[in-house]
């Protein structure tokens, strides 16, 4: 599988199918893309946040992917005539080979003023690798009840502060879930969020066995 970020918590995954998650393009100044030059066949988002939801219903208008989403994000998605498949936590869905799972999220969710239900993450489940998005969300216990449940390969884990963990609390998040790799994300986009990863890099490295990777924006890394 091969991940690419393109800054913030908008990460694509290739492999059998191209899954793209939390498209925040337009008004990202990390982005390195341009939304039509994505065109994914599966599609996730994690909450309804400008800076999450971004361009997905342009996107999902265009490349007509599958769209697997809390409840009333789906149904915010069908008023908008994309055809989109309603989930909560721990239900898995099958979207043409690519297993996902929604697990929560500590973190709120709204639109323009509306209520988009809970935030949540993600374990994508593609050629043989489990992938947790964990989405905007503080630390909570059962990060180890998702690390035991699931033994994720990768570990996508904001640490920007303010409006998501700090690099020394998402470094114990790693802990509790244990995953082989964690990527950090949701930090540098804006000037009141952490501007580097590397004390998380330092943390998680010197208290467990994760390996850190930090990636550039339009950058790639391979499993």
């Amino acid at each position: 599988m091969k991940i690419t970020w393109h800054g913030h918590a908008c990460f694509e995954l290739v492999g059998s199918k191209r899954v793209l998650i939390d498209p925040f393009i337009t008004g990202n100044p990390l982005a390195k893309v341009k939304p039509e030059e994505l065109s994914p066949e599966v599609l996730l988002i994690t909450h309804g946040h400008e800076d999450h939801l971004g361009d997905a219903v342009d996107i999902a208008k265009r490349a007509k992917p599958k769209i697997a989403v809390i409840h009333e994000i789906a149904v915010f998605l069908q008023e908008q005539g994309i055809e989109a498949e309603g989930m909560n936590f721990y239900g898995s869905v099958d979207l043409d080979g690519v297993k996902v799972t929604m697990v929560p999220a500590l973190h709120s969710s709204s639109y323009a003023g509306r209520y988009m239900g809970d935030a949540c993450g993600y374990v994508v489940e593609m050629n043989g690798v489990k992938v947790y998005h964990a989405g905007d969300t503080g630390i909570f216990g059962d990060m180890k009840l998702i690390g035991e449940l699931f033994s994720p390969d990768i570990m996508l884990v904001p640490v920007g502060d303010r409006y998501t963990m700090s690099p020394q609390i998402a470094a114990k998040a790693v802990e509790l879930v244990s995953p082989k790799i964690a990527i950090p994300m949701h930090f540098a986009t804006f000037p009141v969020l952490v501007s580097s990863a590397d004390e998380f890099k330092r943390l998680v490295e010197e208290r467990s066995k994760t390996e850190v990777v930090v990636l550039e924006p339009g950058e790639s890394y391979e499993l």
